[in-house]
Parts: C-alpha cells; structure tokens; sequence
C-alpha cells in the first residue's frame, strides 16, 4: 500500500501515489510493461530481496495476511520461506544433487530428519511436474539436467519450504519454446497450492497463464484487468505493447 523503492535518490518505483495492488490468493498475477518500468523492483519488495541491497530504500507498507513484513520486528529469513522467489535465469546450486537442490531450504531450517527431508523432496518434484524425470537419479549433478529441467528444479527448492506465495522474475525468458510451454502448464497446476506473481515481458503469456495482470510503466501501474488481453486496461501510454505490436 502506498509502495515506493528508491535506489539512492532515484525513485524508482511508486511515482506520486506509490503502489497499492491487490494480489488474489491462489491466482496468477502478472506484472507486465516495457523493460526498466518497475515490475521486478515490485517483486523485490514483495519479499524484502531489496534489504540486500544497501542503495535501496523501501517506503510504504506490504501486508501478507494483514501483516506488514517491513514492520519490525519481522524476520527477513523466515518471511522468505513463506514468499518464494524463482529468477529469470535457473540458478541450481552447481556442486549439489538434484536431492540436495531440492532440500537445501529445508536443511537450514534446521530439519535433518532424513525420511522427512526425502518425503519433501518427492512432494516437491511431483509439485513441480520433475519427479518421474529425476526419480531414478536425484544423487545426479544439478547442472547435468537440462535448462528447462533446472528451472522447474529451482521451483521444486522453493516449493519444498511450502510458501505461501511464489514470485517468477521472468521464467521462462531463457528457454525454449517447449520448455517454456512446460513452466507455463506447471504454474496452471501450481494456483491450486501457492500465490503466484509473475513478471513478464509477454503480454501473450500473461494472456495464456494469468487471472489478472497489471501494467507498469515509468514505476507507476496503471490498472489491473482481466485476461485474455490483460484487458480492460484504460488510456495506458503504450497501447502497441498490449496489443503485441511491440514489447
């Protein structure tokens, strides 16, 4: 509510008013709009990722359940289990195993019980549609599976925590198109259990997986509507970018 982010002086999210958008539970969000506009700053301060960064400054207020995670007293570590996060890029842990990437989370939690830890493993990779591919091998390197196969990995790590909500900057922005389609049936499935926001540069993607989908541009957002077409979105600046004339 009233969301801004500054990167030292620069305002670069949240213009006059600042942000205040609903995020419906158990749907698809999609943040759309031109590159530089604002959309992965938003996701950002949805699960304090700017604290790592000491040039920027979060004003405002973001409320998780009725909860503001910037209040204090609220722990960063523990709020990022509860919010996951995967980035555009598939970033497994190159010297782990399929199993260790998957339970990574769970063990600094604190969990070592191995027949728990397993049990979580399975439940995320059938969560995130990898299980029967890895199965048979889940002491095999990470790296040794395909791109689009580390990326669906890196959704099983952060399912494995069973956030609440489920930030995607771009997932599918380095794959293939069979790959991709892959992500975007798994997200389809993924609402029935988690949030999910994502961040897209396609407006035929946010057509094809989201419940809703928000227009952002300079910083500011302009309106939430209702796909296909991520339409009604009125009088937006770029009416080329929402019909697919340009993106």
């Amino acid at each position: 509510m009233g969301l801004r982010v500054r990167y030292g002086e620069r305002l670069a999210l949240g213009g006059k008013e600042g942000v205040s958008l609903a995020i419906p539970r158990h749907r698809i969000t999609a943040l759309i709009g031109p590159s530089g506009c604002g959309k992965t700053t938003l996701l950002r301060a949805l699960n304090r990722m700017h604290d790592l960064n000491p040039s920027a400054r979060v004003e405002g207020r973001v409320l998780l359940d009725g909860e503001d995670i910037y209040a204090p007293g609220v722990d960063p570590v523990r709020l990022r289990r509860r919010v996951g996060m995967v980035f555009q890029k598939p970033t497994p842990f190159p010297t782990l195993s399929i199993y260790e990437n998957v339970v990574a989370g769970l063990k600094l939690a604190g969990i070592a019980d191995r027949e728990r830890l397993l049990a979580a493993a399975e439940r995320a990779l059938r969560s995130a549609a990898l299980w029967e591919e890895v199965r048979d091998r889940l002491q095999a390197p990470a790296t040794a599976l395909s791109g689009g196969q580390q990326q669906r990995l890196c959704i099983a790590r952060a399912l494995a925590v069973q956030p609440e909500v489920l930030l995607l900057d771009e997932p599918t922005a380095s794959l293939d198109p069979i790959s991709a389609q892959a992500i975007e049936d798994l997200l389809l499935n993924l609402k029935r259990e988690v949030t999910l926001v994502l961040v897209t540069h396609s407006i035929h993607q946010a057509a094809r997986v989201s419940d809703y989908c928000a227009f952002f541009l300079r910083g500011n957002w302009w309106s939430l509507g209702l796909p296909p077409g991520c339409s009604p979105i009125p009088r937006t600046p770029y009416p080329g970018y929402l019909t697919g004339r340009f993106g």
